[in-house]
């Protein structure tokens, strides 16, 4: 600016009121200081220029990957959120780079971004994020981490699970089995106790419900769905409820694949309801997320402790029901 400010023969402040259009200058030493940018090719330094306002220049986010849709929406939000503020995402993939997570926080932590937004694929979190953490804002989105007190944008999963169960249940269902995530996972803890508390209050003793672990990726639903369905006829589930859509896509693979047709010999419930669900065949049952909103209020949440302004009561973002086609009465029930 100083430069810029010479060239023009003016003052550092009037190239200033140009550049950020924060006070009054006259046309002709406008149109000198905008000659000066133009001949010495002057670009403002952004991370200085938000360092003296105190606010962002680059946020870092850590997502697990993005062959799961919901996760890519997620980061779409924290996308959008930042654009809005001119500022710039670090997107860090530890399972696209086939690098540990614990290696891409210190790549990230590298960079000296302002702030992180954690979206975590183990249930813990790296040290190099803990140590993030300390000197820095951290916000935790779709997880919670026990023993950290950090702000958490956070779905109701545990009421979205327990609403889609008991609409199984209302379907005349009574033997059930769960495909759940890792348990490891706030999410998949989560969505296990709602299928339990709906199990529980339709008399059903929650402990005799199986609980097949999955990873939240349809492999693991193919896997697991030939474990559970494996028994005689008259004793297999009539009903699986998947802790998200990508398994729950893996449990209608193997359904097709051995004859078994969903909804009429199983009925199948998902988690997420990723764009994609609606468009299978069957449509796939499932409880929204709004994945969009929660990295959109993710970043904002970190862009206030930037600020240092209250982030304020973030509370759970709802999740609702998505009745489609692949839920049905058991054979010889009617509703």
């Amino acid at each position: 600016m100083k430069d810029v400010a010479e060239h023009a023969r003016v003052s550092v402040s009037t190239v200033s009121y140009v550049l950020n259009d924060s006070g009054p200058v006259a046309p002709e030493r406008r149109n000198r200081v905008l000659d000066a940018v133009r001949v010495l090719e002057y670009s403002p330094n952004e991370s200085a220029r938000n360092l003296k306002r105190r606010s962002a220049s680059t946020i870092g986010m850590v997502v697990p990957e993005l062959t799961n849709q919901f996760f890519a929406m997620v980061a779409e939000g924290v996308q959008r959120a930042a654009s809005a503020r001119d500022v710039l995402v670090v997107l860090v993939v530890p399972e696209a780079a086939e690098q540990p997570e614990e290696k891409q926080a210190k790549l990230l932590r590298s960079q000296r971004v302002d702030g992180v937004i954690y979206l975590s694929g183990t249930g813990s979190m790296p040290a190099s994020i803990y140590e993030l953490a300390r000197s820095g804002p951290v916000v935790l989105v779709d997880e919670q981490i026990p023993g950290l007190d950090l702000p958490a944008v956070v779905c109701d999963s545990r009421k979205g699970a327990r609403e889609v169960a008991a609409h199984v249940l209302a379907q005349g269902h009574r033997r059930i089995a769960v495909i759940g995530g890792p348990p490891a996972l706030w999410t998949a803890q989560q969505r296990l106790a709602g299928y339990r508390e709906a199990c529980a209050g339709a008399g059903i003793d929650p402990d005799s419900v199986p609980v097949y672990a999955g990873d939240y990726r349809q492999a693991s639903g193919v896997a697991l769905a030939a474990e559970a369905l494996a028994g005689p006829t008259d004793e297999r589930p009539t009903a699986l409820l998947c802790a998200n859509d990508l398994m729950a896509i893996g449990v209608i693979e193997h359904c097709k694949a051995t004859g078994l047709r969903v909804p009429e010999d199983v009925s199948v419930v998902g988690f997420d309801d990723l764009p994609l669900s609606a468009l299978l065949t069957p449509r796939l049952t499932s409880v929204r997320q709004p994945a969009h909103d929660m990295g959109f209020r993710a970043a904002t949440a970190l862009f206030d402790l930037l600020e240092n302004s209250d982030t304020g009561s973030i509370g759970l973002l709802p999740a609702t029901v998505q009745l489609r086609d692949s839920v049905a009465p058991p054979a010889g029930v009617s509703t």
